[in-house]
């Protein structure tokens, strides 16, 4: 994880926040509430939408974007703490958190199918997981093009992989999809998820 994609993020990003995407992840946390997870929080672009929460729990690999996140965390309406972890391995008990969110963070992880089942395992029985990604498009001509051009985009953008199938994923692992909507020809979509388990 180098210095120079934290500092690239905001700005390369800003004209599609400004578009389109600040108003999707007002819309997805609008339904975030109690004790709140997010994954990959990144330069902490969306600190500031959160509005009913008790508290929110910030995990974030990378130190340069932490240092980012910080102007962010300033604005943010509710209690914030900005905790260095992986998503694969979250230092949590089982059933803590009320909601978990992650978002445009999944093409990022390097065991997806990992991070999504220790979401799963945090989040409490019938919790919420709001997740706004990047996927795979159904289009043939455009998922051949993501897959052509993953190996290179991986490597000019801190391990994004353009073709991850993550509602396939999210489907494959028992979570329950109760609403969803896509952008773009389907390239983005936003899902509100129920995690549905048994009580432990």
């Amino acid at each position: 994880m180098g210095r120079l994609f934290p500092t690239l993020y905001d700005f390369c990003m800003k004209p599609l926040e400004k578009r389109k995407f600040t108003t999707i992840r007002r819309h997805l946390l609008i339904k975030a509430s109690g004790k709140i997870l997010e994954l990959g929080s990144g330069t902490g672009v969306n600190f500031p939408l959160y509005q009913d929460a008790q508290s929110i729990t910030a995990i974030e690999p990378n130190p340069n974007m932490t240092d980012r996140a910080n102007a962010n965390k300033a604005q943010a309406k509710v209690p914030f703490e900005i905790v260095q972890a992986s998503a694969e391995k979250l230092p949590f008990e089982d059933n803590t958190f009320d909601t978990a969110v992650a978002t445009l963070v999944f093409c990022t992880i390097p065991d997806a199918e990992k991070a999504l089942l220790e979401m799963k395992r945090v989040c409490k029985p019938n919790g919420t997981i709001l997740m706004f990604e990047h996927v795979k498009m159904r289009n043939p001509f455009f998922s051949r093009l993501q897959d052509w051009l993953t190996p290179t985009w991986k490597k000019i953008c801190d391990g994004c992989c353009l073709n991850r199938e993550t509602e396939k994923l999210i489907k494959h692992n028992g979570l329950t999809i109760v609403d969803k909507k896509e952008f773009y020809y389907g390239l983005f979509i936003a899902m509100e998820i129920r995690n549905i388990k048994e009580k432990s």
